[in-house]
């Protein structure tokens, strides 16, 4: 399958043949330059994984058993090309559905001679249901997901219980997962969510400020956010360990 058809097909089924009406995101065609749009095609093969409805054997993708993070929505990838140069020692794999993002991603990972990072172009819900084992991430980040800030569109918004079960199910035992957004009314109501979870609870250092390596991590979502004037708000939990 070509890479165009790769990243353009968005299937609405889900692993139990229900269909998925309303989705997190729309799909803009967006302008993608000379540069992206020959990266999508040469460098696909290197660095993309096809969608298909079955598990991954994540050690075969990266060629190594390594501690996996997940990136859900890297944008232009900017935050998840930093922590992969910084961290040879661990694997990086990104969802993003925006063609883009994806192209640019894959010209920055080529100029960084990188090999511990991945790409998936397809539906996030549907790549953590079908074709990530359960425990197999030790991280699961999500930067600035969209809030959807009006009313009629909250049940577009990705992060519901239902989600959090599926992103916990997925983590390790021990494993993170790191929230960050701008709108104060959206990290209200995922932080009852996250609470309400068994699975899951508050990093043991999560309260207070974030850690410097936090702010320094910044992205241009955050950027933006604080030119803005607005409060970011990091949610860190981890998968718990129950007796």
């Amino acid at each position: 399958m070509a890479a165009d058809e790769i990243i353009g097909m968005m299937q609405t089924s889900s692993n139990n043949g229900s269909v998925r009406s309303v989705r997190s995101y729309v799909l803009r065609s967006g302008r993608i330059t000379p540069a992206q749009q020959r990266a999508l095609s040469e460098l696909w093969p290197r660095f993309g994984i096809e969608f298909y409805a079955q598990q991954l054997d994540l050690a075969a993708v990266f060629g190594r058993s390594a501690p996996v993070i997940l990136e859900i929505g890297f944008g232009n990838g900017e935050y998840l090309l930093r922590r992969a140069r910084r961290e040879p020692e661990r694997n990086f794999l990104g969802v993003e559905v925006h063609r883009p993002g994806v192209g640019r991603l894959l010209l920055e990972a080529a100029h960084a001679g990188i090999d511990n990072l991945r790409i998936i172009a397809h539906d996030a819900v549907e790549v953590l249901e079908q074709q990530i084992p359960a425990g197999g991430l030790e991280e699961v980040l999500l930067l600035f997901p969209d809030p959807w800030p009006k009313k009629r569109h909250h049940k577009r918004r990705l992060v519901q219980p239902p989600f959090i079960a599926l992103v916990a199910s997925r983590l390790r035992a021990g494993g993170g997962l790191q929230i960050a957004t701008d709108w104060q009314p959206y990290a209200e109501q995922m932080y009852t969510d996250l609470m309400a979870c068994r699975e899951l609870a508050p990093r043991p250092d999560a309260a207070g400020d974030p850690p410097a390596t936090a702010i320094e991590e910044t992205t241009r979502f955050e950027r933006r956010g604080q030119r803005l004037g607005h409060r970011i708000h990091r949610l860190l939990f981890v998968r718990a360990v129950h007796d």
